[in-house]
């Protein structure tokens, strides 16, 4: 059994971002999850390092780095949080 990921609410909700409409830019993230961009390149990195996402190359302009969500494992970790919170 893997151990369990803990994980900041700002990140869950970039995470949720990522799964709904990513992959994408942490600018973008920021906007649409409405959170500062530090938190979420500090969200990234974690998510990034958990194997919860990963960066991918930009074919339409390779200075923006895009980030996508894995889903399987966005999956189990929703469904966690979600059983924590009820």
């Amino acid at each position: 059994m893997q151990p369990a990921i803990r994980l900041p609410k700002s990140a869950l909700r970039v995470l949720q971002c990522l799964t709904k409409r990513g992959p994408l830019p942490p600018r973008i993230i920021s906007k649409e999850a409405n959170v500062p961009l530090r938190t979420v390149t500090f969200a990234l990195d974690r998510l990034v390092l958990t194997n919860l996402c990963e960066k991918v190359p930009n074919l339409g302009d390779m200075r923006l780095t895009l980030y996508v969500a894995n889903q399987e494992k966005a999956r189990a970790v929703f469904a966690r949080y979600d059983q924590l919170v009820k």
